[in-house]
């Protein structure tokens, strides 16, 4: 699991990907999201850009994200 501290408001879901190198590049993090691979909170996300705010866990590719 990844712990991800948030400082602002809320991060893109493709960005979140991007920056705890669960995605190699912006490209591959849309992919990922185009292809059904991420869910959020346990539910399929299908919205490259959804508003990920504190509290809320992200998995892709085996991995966990949980946004403090």
């Amino acid at each position: 699991m990844i712990t991800f501290e948030l400082d602002t408001p809320y991060i893109e879901l493709i960005k979140l990907l991007k920056i705890t190198h669960v995605a190699a590049s912006g490209a591959e993090a849309k992919a990922l999201v185009e292809a059904g691979a991420v869910s959020r909170d346990g539910r399929p996300e299908s919205r490259k850009r959804a508003k990920i705010v504190k509290g809320e866990r992200v998995t892709a590719r085996g991995t966990t994200i949980e946004v403090v």
